[in-house]
């Protein structure tokens, strides 16, 4: 059966794409990027700090991480609970023991609920992402643009009031959009956002209401995609990151500079038994003289000039 000639007369139909979002292009085609002092690769830390209420409302589906039993579901709730309350300490002390540094992608409501959290994310320098206003907060496709429009500038404007920084990126709940979600946040100021995970380098992405720069964060390489979804060991866990180093390093020798985008949960690996897992990743990312670790924002603006 041949395809019906009204497809090819489509007036969105362009080599790869049916939309004008963002630029076609292939990864070996674009102009190599030179990080800063020569090195080859761009090391971007993002930490995770989430709350997770526990009379989860699934609208309009269970956000992943989130409660799965009967409420009250304190066995999920306690365990999100952790990383806020010990988990992330044990993040701090084995960046500074590296010598790394970090984002921290962290629900508004996190901010609100723990001040003394905010507080030493702010003494410690960390560039703070909107993670939305909680986990279970959603931005889904369908979802009227009037509340997602108030959803959006009440997690923003909250955050920086609290924070005192003037929060240029974005990661959404479960990294779930709506087609409206990209202008929504170019409106209301941000300059990056991290849900589209479609290529290893940032692009430039438009809307109606201006342009953002889409910061790919590793889905593959994230501590829970690999711990719960992949049900991978923390041992396969380090090998993954540390193949993805290596390989990324030896591309970017001929290709340019690359990004490794690496998104950590406390709750997950600010746990005992796991804790050493990321102390010898940072180890071994630390022993490489080709890396510069930066954050996001920083990512940004050299890749933009």
């Amino acid at each position: 059966m041949s395809t019906n000639k009204n497809y090819l007369k489509y007036p969105h139909r362009s080599l790869g794409m049916d939309h004008s979002l963002y630029k076609w292009s292939m990864l070996d085609d674009r102009p190599p990027i030179q990080w800063p002092n020569g090195k080859k690769l761009a090391l971007w830390i993002n930490i995770s700090l989430q709350f997770f209420p526990l009379n989860q409302q699934n609208k309009p589906f269970p956000v992943p991480g989130g409660m799965t039993m009967p409420y009250p579901d304190l066995r999920h709730y306690t365990l999100r609970d952790y990383g806020n309350r010990i988990g992330i300490y044990r993040f701090f002390d084995a960046l500074d023991q590296y010598g790394m540094q970090s984002s921290i992608a962290m629900n508004t409501l996190v901010a609100k609920r723990y001040p003394y959290l905010l507080n030493k994310v702010i003494e410690r320098g960390h560039e703070i992402i909107c993670h939305g206003d909680h986990m279970d907060a959603l931005h889904y496709g369908g979802q009227p643009i009037e509340e997602e429009a108030a959803l959006v500038q009440k997690s923003l404007n909250e955050l920086r009031q609290l924070s005192g920084q003037p929060v240029k990126g974005w990661i959404s709940p479960a990294k779930n959009e709506s087609h409206n979600t990209p202008k929504l946040l170019a409106a209301n100021g941000i300059e990056y956002f991290c849900d589209w995970v479609n290529d290893d380098m940032p692009y430039e992405f438009y809307t109606d209401e201006g342009a953002l720069t889409a910061m790919p964060l590793s889905t593959e390489l994230e501590d829970k995609f690999i711990l719960m979804n992949n049900l991978h060991s923390e041992s396969s866990y380090k090998d993954q990151i540390i193949d993805a180093c290596d390989f990324l390093l030896e591309e970017a020798s001929t290709k340019g500079g690359r990004i490794l985008a690496l998104n950590l949960h406390p709750w997950l690996l600010g746990q005992p038994h796991r804790i050493h897992i990321l102390e010898q990743v940072f180890e071994y990312l630390s022993s490489k003289k080709d890396i510069w670790s930066a954050n996001p924002m920083e990512i940004v603006r050299v890749f933009k000039s």
